[in-house]
């Protein structure tokens, strides 16, 4: 193929404006919209980067909390925002993998096609809790418990659909097909709040979530779903120990417009994960139960297709169905 001397030229041009505009970006505050309340996991994760950022950038980023649709109001207001890398979003497992293998699940946009994945960040395993009377207080007892006792054991969740009730499913899968009644409630709090009173089994929760419920004596944690200890649960049980598949990171991405050009996403990508990267954030993260992820645009969307495919399994496998 020949290329002629203006085409070259205008090549040129478009990548030498595209590299000067990564280096003049950011040149505003940054909007960082998040799926969730103040005081949850995915807002917590927000504003430790936007702390950091605005230390090391000179630029203010503002976390903006779109609560709603299970997060997906805020993803759509990403989607729907100018493509020029000032406004972010906190993306989420149980939006970005769980959701769109759910049959039924409400999503009102279409995520392949109007977001983009910039960087996956941190993550943080579950734990699973049961109520201080339980019966079983290791993984095996509460395997032989539910098997003994069919339809006995009921587990929380957050809602039909859900990645707390995913979790329940792939454990009684890989268990050899435990028989559990399901119990959705309106949120966390709740379904934390009836484990506690005794009136639910046990429940899958963000071991940075729980773990003050459990130091107060007010439920029992039975394992964490993670292949090493978390510094906030070091002496917890390693659930994988048991059921090797039980391996639950929920993950927290950064996502932006799906035209948000090449140079800028690759931008914000090296800015979030120097922050990451950064030794002096490590304690940081730690004291919230977080694990630094770090993973770039491609392999970010690559992390998303694979544990699409995980879900989708186990949403088959317990003919699961969102509300």
């Amino acid at each position: 193929m020949v290329i002629t001397k203006r085409a070259f030229i205008a090549a040129t041009l478009v990548a030498a404006s595209g590299a000067v505009r990564a280096q003049a970006y950011p040149a505003k505050s940054i909007r960082l919209i998040v799926p969730l309340a103040p005081g949850a996991t995915a807002d917590i994760v927000a504003r430790i980067f936007a702390e950091e950022l605005g230390k090391s950038l000179g630029q203010t980023v503002v976390v903006d909390n779109k609560t709603g649709a299970g997060g997906f109001i805020a993803l759509k207001a990403v989607a729907q925002a100018p493509a020029d890398g000032y406004t972010v979003g906190i993306g989420i497992m149980g939006q970005l993998a769980v959701g769109p293998v759910v049959p039924g699940s409400q999503i009102p946009l279409d995520i392949d096609k109007e977001l983009v994945p910039i960087a996956n960040l941190v993550g943080v395993p579950m734990a699973l809790i049961v109520r201080m009377d339980a019966p079983f207080k290791t993984i095996p007892e509460l395997v032989a418990y539910a098997k003994a006792n069919p339809g006995k054991v009921s587990y929380a969740s957050t809602g039909l659909g859900s990645t707390n009730q995913l979790a329940a499913e792939f454990l009684a899968a890989e268990s050899g097909g435990l028989k559990m009644i399901h119990v959705p409630y309106r949120g966390g709090a709740p379904a934390i709040a009836d484990v506690a009173a005794g009136n639910c089994d046990l429940f899958f929760a963000n071991v940075s979530e729980i773990m003050g419920m459990v130091n107060g004596g007010k439920v029992r944690a039975l394992a964490l779903a993670a292949t090493k200890p978390s510094p906030l649960a070091p002496d917890l049980p390693l659930l994988t120990k048991d059921i090797p598949a039980l391996n639950i990171n929920n993950w927290f991405g950064l996502v932006g417009p799906a035209a948000l050009p090449a140079d800028i996403k690759a931008a914000l990508a090296k800015l979030f994960i120097e922050a990451i990267a950064d030794p002096a954030n490590k304690e940081t993260l730690d004291k919230q139960g977080l694990e630094a992820l770090g993973q770039g645009p491609e392999a970010f969307a690559s992390y998303i297709q694979k544990d699409r495919e995980r879900w989708a399994k186990v949403v088959k496998a317990g003919d699961i169905k969102a509300q």
